[in-house]
């Protein structure tokens, strides 16, 4: 059974950092993408960062480039997401989730952890 366990996050001021962890569970090979997504309220969800587990190329938005970065940590079957330079805007419910075609369908999701950032 696949499972991803989130943890980290939290509160910080605007400037600070935080890191969030994505322990995955249940999956066998790592020909997948695992994406960080984000929903503020009031707003869509935004993906926020992938990573192609194989090769280890990533992608951000356009709105954390430059200040979040995406790893893995392929012997824990861990994926995270450094966050600085944080700004009030990034306050948002962040998740997690698996694409095993890395097609865009993500069909696994973290449980979401928070991250509030004040000014």
């Amino acid at each position: 059974q696949v499972q991803l366990r989130q943890s980290g996050g939290g509160s910080a001021q605007a400037g600070g950092s935080l890191r969030l962890s994505c322990a995955t569970s249940g999956v066998v090979s790592i020909r997948n993408c695992v994406g960080w997504f984000r929903r503020a309220p009031g707003k869509e969800r935004e993906r926020v960062a992938t990573i192609y587990r194989l090769s280890g190329s990533t992608a951000y938005g356009d709105s954390v480039k430059g200040r979040f970065t995406i790893s893995q940590d392929n012997a824990k079957n861990t994926v995270y997401l450094q966050m600085n330079s944080l700004k009030p805007e990034d306050t948002a419910m962040y998740y997690c989730a698996v694409d095993f075609s890395c097609a865009g369908q993500f069909t696994y999701w973290g449980q979401g952890t928070q991250v509030t950032v004040s000014s």
